[in-house]
């Protein structure tokens, strides 16, 4: 018998938690609900949404903090990948899923954020272009998590994405992709700026 959306959801969760990863129990809104890309989820959502915003979370920055040793690296040479630590501020897309869609969207995002734990998924509080209050399903870093990577310096960082390449393709495509996105939407990150020039001369 295939398992629901629900199911999937709770199978994972367990697994997490056998493994020491507790993560807070997300209940599936019975409405639509929002959901906060700031990375890959820009250009490739992967799910139904009726509306798309950009918005600005406080408190939280966008950074390649997150060793990746499956989608854009391997164990013996991880890449990095982004995600939401805290300080600081940064601009992104919120998608509403419609609520026919939500159960099987939060499934998906479970499985494709969540199998390893290094985040934790959380409803955050936007801001969108216009001023109206948001709140988003996001998924932020665990600092307590092996694959957290927040101390590494400039010049590693550069070194790990030049190496790195898994399932989903090399980590210097993945950081032109988010810096180019973020330019089409007008939002301009200059750190990934600064990142991606050091690339290009290492």
């Amino acid at each position: 018998m295939t398992e629901t959306a629900s199911q999937r959801i709770a199978t994972l969760e367990r697994r997490l938690a056998q493994e020491g990863l507790k993560r807070p129990a997300m209940d599936i809104p019975r409405d639509d609900y929002w959901v906060f890309g700031y990375g890959s989820l820009m250009w490739d959502p992967g799910f139904p949404h009726l509306e798309v915003r950009a918005t600005r979370l406080h408190g939280f920055r966008r950074c390649f903090c997150v060793y990746s040793y499956n989608y854009r690296g391997t164990p013996e040479r991880p890449g990095l990948v982004l995600g939401l630590d805290r300080g600081g501020s940064c601009w992104g897309l919120a998608y509403r899923v419609p609520r026919a869609e939500g159960a099987e969207v939060m499934a998906y995002l479970y499985e494709r954020e969540m199998m390893t734990g290094v985040y934790i998924p959380r409803w955050l509080a936007l801001k969108d272009d216009r001023g109206r209050s948001v709140t988003a399903l996001g998924f932020v870093v665990d600092r307590h998590h092996k694959q957290y990577a927040g101390a590494l310096s400039d010049s590693e960082t550069a070194a790990l994405i030049c190496q790195g390449a898994g399932k989903r393709g090399a980590c210097q495509e993945y950081l032109r992709n988010t810096v180019r996105h973020l330019e089409a939407l007008g939002m301009h990150d200059r750190s990934l700026h600064r990142l991606l020039q050091l690339v290009e001369t290492t």
